[in-house]
């Protein structure tokens, strides 16, 4: 399994944002076609919206990748 963590500079991004932002995907449009296939995760439960919005504290999950969205300080 492996671990990612991303430093949130604002109070949210947007899932598709986020998938695009860690690397998982080339674009936010393939962040949402990622999303809308039910690949995705958002603290344990399958998340359909594609521009769900993450907040710090929050962990995203597709396959075998965890991304731990952690407060800017």
């Amino acid at each position: 399994m492996q671990q990612l963590e991303f430093e949130l500079n604002d109070a949210y991004v947007e899932l598709n944002q986020l998938l695009k932002l860690v690397g998982l995907c080339d674009s936010g449009g393939a962040g949402k076609m990622l999303v809308a296939a039910g690949n995705v995760k958002v603290d344990g439960r399958q998340e359909l919206r594609k521009t769900c919005k993450i907040t710090a504290g929050q962990v995203v999950a597709i396959g075998d990748v965890r991304i731990r969205v952690l407060a800017s300080e």
